[in-house]
């Protein structure tokens, strides 16, 4: 019986970090798309935060937040958040910037 549990932890750990290798594709994906559609330049993005959260309308999900380095110059570069509940973008948040 103790081996069934083993199984499904490990079966757990690892669709967990698949599900995060997914969601920080995606979130790569969506920032770079915003960007040329803001006419912005894509510098680079990383993983800030990640959680389990739950609402009537998803159930339960994994909660991302993101941090992403972009120029509107060419010269300077600013830091902007994306926060994603599963796969789903929630909020762009860009800080005033020079074009």
């Amino acid at each position: 019986m103790a081996e069934i549990y083993f199984l499904l932890f490990a079966f757990l750990i690892v669709w967990y970090f698949i599900s995060l290798r997914k969601i920080a594709e995606r979130a790569r994906a969506l920032t770079t798309q915003h960007c040329e559609q803001q006419g912005l330049q894509f510098i680079a993005i990383a993983r800030c935060k990640t959680g389990v959260g739950s609402s009537k309308r998803q159930g339960i999900f994994i909660k991302s937040v993101f941090e992403f380095e972009f120029s509107g110059d060419g010269e300077s570069s600013y830091k902007g958040y994306l926060t994603m509940h599963g796969n789903k973008p929630v909020n762009f948040d860009l800080p005033a910037y020079k074009i």
